[in-house]
């Protein structure tokens, strides 16, 4: 299930303008340049940035994510054309033999459900050759981000072309044990409509990851600082093994 904010088409068509500094991306796309892959799955690539930043330096692309406004939103970039977009979850995008696969920002957190997260990271390994990589990213629990998220320190006004002036802030609703919910709220002024939008993240820990990583076959090759978050986040580095190195 997509959360609002990606999957109703005035959230989605709102959402490159209120979040533009995408610059967390460059640690990724540094990464798939490390691994020399050429064949990329981004697995739920929202609106498409770090799928269309990869296809414009010639990467082949697979952009899959089960929300269908944010897919649209991608399909009509500039450059949109030369990514295969998929409406659905990881399995959908299937059969596939890339040699990374990415879940960027929120993705690996947003998959909350204990199923549909190893539904995604069996399907992730699926879609890789042998000696491909998954890659993503988790914030450190002990860090306790989200007692960060109140509307004092997240609220801001955007000039939206074609929309006008947006005020949009986010605040927690909910922390229950390793889930934590956060509503945002988009109040746009020249039509008085306010849009709001729950999304609920799992906060894992580090060998809890671990261990369904390999419970799925993968080997975990590293865990990284994420270089512009130093301290608040994991970066999980997997590897589909070679078909020697299984048992």
């Amino acid at each position: 299930m997509a959360d609002e904010c990606y999957g109703d088409p005035r959230l989605a068509a709102l959402y490159d303008p209120l979040d533009p500094d995408r610059s967390d991306l460059d640690a990724y796309l540094r990464i798939a340049e490390e691994f020399g892959a050429r064949r990329v799955l981004d697995i739920g690539c929202g609106t498409g940035v770090f799928a269309l930043l990869l296809a414009g330096r010639g990467f082949e692309v697979v952009g899959v994510d089960p929300a269908r406004a944010s897919v649209d939103v991608a399909r009509a970039k500039p450059g949109g054309g030369r990514v295969r977009w998929v409406d659905g979850d990881a399995a959908a995008a299937l059969p596939l033999q890339v040699d990374l696969a990415a879940m960027t920002a929120n993705v690996a957190q947003a998959i909350a459900d204990p199923e549909a997260w190893r539904t995604t990271l069996r399907s992730a390994y699926e879609a890789l050759r042998p000696g491909g990589h998954l890659v993503f990213e988790t914030r450190v629990p002990a860090r306790r981000a989200w007692e960060e998220w109140t509307r004092e320190a997240s609220y801001k006004v955007t000039e939206v072309p074609g929309v006008g002036t947006v005020e949009s802030w986010f605040e927690v609703v909910e922390v229950n044990g390793p889930l934590v919910t956060f509503r945002e709220t988009c109040a746009l002024t020249a039509d008085g409509q306010v849009l709001t939008s729950d999304s609920t993240l799992r906060f894992r820990e580090r060998q809890e990851v671990e261990t369904d990583l390999t419970a799925q076959g993968f080997t975990v090759e590293d865990v990284r600082d994420a270089p512009d978050r130093p301290g608040r986040e994991f970066v999980f580095v997997a590897r589909r093994p070679w078909p020697a190195e299984e048992g």
